[in-house]
């Protein structure tokens, strides 16, 4: 038997660069492979990607998006809508005592629109229990959060095909 974690450390992955979500992922992979139970929630993705051909093929753990199609394209009303539901439904699986680690992918998209709040993300933090490790996504954390975080990782975008005019590659970006 693994022992858990008896200290759940909360990890931010941020920045420009790609990346955030490969790490995130990765982490759960790892964890898994520990058989730690493993939540990773997708705010404001909406789209299916090669992440979730390979969850559902493998079943190594759920990815979870409350959210259904482009976020781009919705209203505002609609998009915060969907983001509060995939907040509510994430303080949900935190407290619950399920998980051993529990990913906020592109919370920060979340945040950064104004679909959701930073005092409601500080609240968050603040009721995830002691054992759970935390790892929240996306461009642009706010300091206070990084403040709060144990772990941060900037990704730097130092160069990228997009910059000469690559779409996004199948298994690769998606």
């Amino acid at each position: 038997m693994i022992e858990k974690n008896s200290k759940g450390l909360v990890h931010v992955y941020t920045g420009d660069g790609k990346g955030k979500t490969t790490a995130a992922l990765g982490l759960a992979m790892r964890a898994a492979g520990q058989d730690m139970k493993v939540a990773f929630i997708q705010f404001l993705k909406g789209l299916p990607c090669g992440e979730h051909l390979f969850v559902n093929k493998h079943n190594p753990f759920e990815i979870v998006q409350t959210s259904v199609g482009d976020i781009f394209k919705k209203s505002k009303e609609q998009a915060s809508h969907e983001a509060q539901q995939t907040l509510d439904y994430a303080e949900h699986e935190i407290i619950s005592g399920k998980y051993d680690l529990v990913v906020l992918d592109e919370i920060f998209i979340a945040l950064n629109q104004g679909l959701i709040t930073i005092k409601q993300v500080l609240d968050l933090l603040d009721s995830k229990p002691a054992s759970v490790e935390l790892v929240l996504t996306g461009r642009k954390a706010p300091p206070e959060i990084i403040q709060r975080a144990d772990l941060v990782t900037e990704m730097l975008m130092i160069k990228h095909p997009f910059n000469k005019g690559t779409d996004a590659r199948r298994g690769i970006e998606y």
